[in-house]
């Protein structure tokens, strides 16, 4: 980062928040449309029943710490990586 002058540090931080966004977004998507899928099935009421509801929180707090563990996992891989490629 030290080589790019201010405008191009500027410029690579807003492409890195730009795909942050992005992939938080597709993360999201994902999560909403996999826990409706498999949680909602009534669609006789404009309100969810306890038991779709329940079934939403579970399955969107499973979906979340999956992919936190995902992230982790990464992250080890990469400082794994690194460390033998500095040996």
């Amino acid at each position: 980062m030290d080589a790019l002058n201010a405008k191009e540090q500027q410029d690579f931080q807003k492409l890195v928040e730009q795909k942050q966004m992005k992939d938080f977004m597709r993360l999201y998507s994902s999560l909403v449309e996999r826990c409706f899928t498999d949680c909602v099935n009534d669609f006789t009421s404009s309100k969810l029943t306890n038991k779709e509801q329940t079934c939403i929180l579970k399955c969107s707090e499973k979906f979340l710490k999956h992919s936190e563990r995902v992230g982790q996992r990464f992250q080890e891989q990469n400082a794994a990586m690194s460390q033998g490629l500095n040996r």
